[in-house]
């Protein structure tokens, strides 16, 4: 009975883990370039009460004997890099990747980051930087003159400017592939970080070597299912309430042992 109040309580905490990251995917259902999380969870070690093909025991053919599971625990919270629908706007620095990749981002701290979202503004020096200021890299710089940007499928960044027939060409746009992309750690603000698991970044141009092209007025939203999330919530709920009545057995058990020793 010890055992089952131990093992009852480990599948009550992973399903509320589970219910975490449901929520925490429904709660950004509507972030640009947000990627779905899963919880992952392995079985812990199993306890022998009785080894194959020993005394008193009543099939000998058995490979394994008496086994009794002691719960489960997560382990992982894999992300899932599907691609999400996209949504048009009037800005052209909003970009989308059709495909595989990441926007190479440079951080207040220096540090490259990796993301998805690719809802860029100016700022006030004309160079291409996300929402929260963040540089995009390679540092793309816009004339304060231009009176038109395009960025083409391939990464080219050029500007119309007063007097010239022809667009000019004044960045390009690199892209990160990584082996592993779910071995990517989050850092929040739709941000990954590269791990061991992931492997370094590979950079090269949108539309080559395995990269995915862009596409400029567009915005790649989450690819969060609240349907799915739903289903996915409701079982996880009667999981939970399952091993919930688990203990409740286990608790009565207890009582009427306890009566029979009085």
């Amino acid at each position: 009975m010890l055992r089952a109040l131990h093992t009852a309580a480990s599948g009550m905490e992973a399903q509320q883990l589970n219910i975490d990251t449901i929520a925490h995917n429904l709660a950004n259902i509507n972030t640009s370039g947000y990627k779905l999380r899963r919880a992952q969870f392995q079985d812990l070690l199993y306890q022998n009460l009785r080894q194959a093909g020993a005394a008193n025991t009543a099939t000998t053919d058995i490979p394994v004997g008496l086994q009794v599971g002691l719960g489960t625990k997560p382990v992982a919270t894999e992300i899932i890099f599907t691609q999400g629908d996209f949504s048009s706007t009037d800005n052209p620095l909003d970009l989308v990747i059709q495909g595989q990749g990441f926007f190479q981002i440079r951080q207040a701290n220096g540090e490259i980051a990796y993301t998805r979202n690719g809802n860029f503004h100016l700022n006030r020096d004309g160079n291409i930087v996300t929402s929260d200021g963040d540089l995009l890299e390679p540092q793309i710089t816009i004339p304060p003159d231009q009176t038109g940007i395009t960025i083409g499928a391939d990464g080219t960044v050029s500007v119309q400017q007063p007097g010239q027939s022809q667009p000019q060409q004044v960045g390009r746009i690199e892209l990160a592939l990584f082996q592993n992309p779910a071995g990517l750690q989050t850092a929040g603000k739709s941000l990954f970080l590269p791990t061991q698991a992931s492997g370094e970044a590979i950079t090269g141009t949108p539309g080559e070597n395995g990269l995915g092209s862009l596409l400029s007025c567009f915005v790649e939203q989450s690819n969060v299912s609240v349907v799915e999330e739903m289903v996915n919530m409701i079982v996880s709920q009667r999981a939970y309430e399952a091993n919930s009545k688990v203990i409740r057995t286990a608790d009565e058990m207890f009582s009427q042992a306890n009566n029979v020793v009085r």
